[in-house]
């Protein structure tokens, strides 16, 4: 009897003494608690993030605006900018928001409502803080023999998103032409916007319109990350071609050049 009241102690002694080394004596949980605990804080966190839309433009103004800004100038392209789908998603990538164009004779390109997506996601996605990169500036880096070659794998579109009855989470995809800009308050980036239905250059011109408008511009101003044009504008690394009937901030830049026949 008295050898198993020793072990019992002994037991209880030991269970003690690793309660105490776990959790320092102090009555604070063990080592292993404070990391679930963390764990759970840190899963809360990302899905508060995932689902948060309150820093981005919300559908109804959206549409609002889109149906505007092709007024206060001529934004080139085909259509004048006036054949738009346009997306926000939020700095999770998280698609918040997405509208259709307004009806128009002809209708419009049913395969531009996911590309705006993917131009949001892309201008968030190589977006900070400090350096504001429109998907315009991403054409020549993307190129062969060009140092971001190859930068759109990781992120493909996710083709559930094409269908207009599903919840489009985080969509993805990686665009490098014209039409996505990311989004600030404060000088910090809280999402991105996509434009598409039009030429890439006209695309550019309306989101930057609609960035503008909503007074979501990066802190070195709305030109920070704006479209650069090869053969028009000094060489850069930035350079995007020209598309047909191409207009920057209301003047006329240019043409496509014509393929060779």
């Amino acid at each position: 009897m008295r050898s198993v009241l020793r072990v019992g102690i002994g037991a209880l002694c030991a269970a003690a003494a690793l309660s105490a080394c776990e959790g320092g004596g102090s009555g604070r949980p063990a080592r292993g608690a404070d990391s679930a605990l963390a764990r759970d804080s840190a899963r809360q966190a990302a899905e508060a993030a995932i689902g948060d839309c309150t820093a981005v433009p919300k559908a109804p103004d959206l549409e609002r605006y889109a149906r505007a800004v092709p007024d206060s100038g001529d934004a080139g392209g085909l259509f004048h900018g006036r054949a738009e789908w346009v997306a926000v998603v939020n700095r999770a990538g998280r698609v918040c928001a997405v509208v259709a164009p307004p009806t128009a004779p002809g209708g419009a390109w049913p395969g531009s409502r996911a590309i705006s997506m993917a131009k949001a996601f892309t201008a968030n996605a190589f977006s900070t803080d400090t350096l504001a990169l429109s998907t315009a500036r991403l054409y020549t880096l993307t190129q062969p023999g060009h140092s971001l070659w190859g930068v759109g794998q990781p992120a493909p579109f996710d083709p559930a998103c094409l269908d207009p009855r599903h919840e489009p989470g985080i969509c993805g995809g990686a665009i490098a032409f014209g039409g996505g800009v990311p989004l600030y308050r404060g000088g910090r980036i809280v999402g991105g916007l996509g434009v598409s239905g039009d030429t890439p250059c006209a695309d550019h011109e309306i989101a930057k319109r609609l960035r503008a408008a909503f007074g979501l511009i990066p802190g070195k101003g709305n030109a920070a990350d704006d479209i650069v044009y090869a053969g028009v504008d000094s060489a850069s690394v930035f350079a995007h071609p020209l598309c047909p009937n191409t207009w920057r901030d209301g003047r006329r830049v240019g043409e496509e050049p014509k393929a060779g026949g």
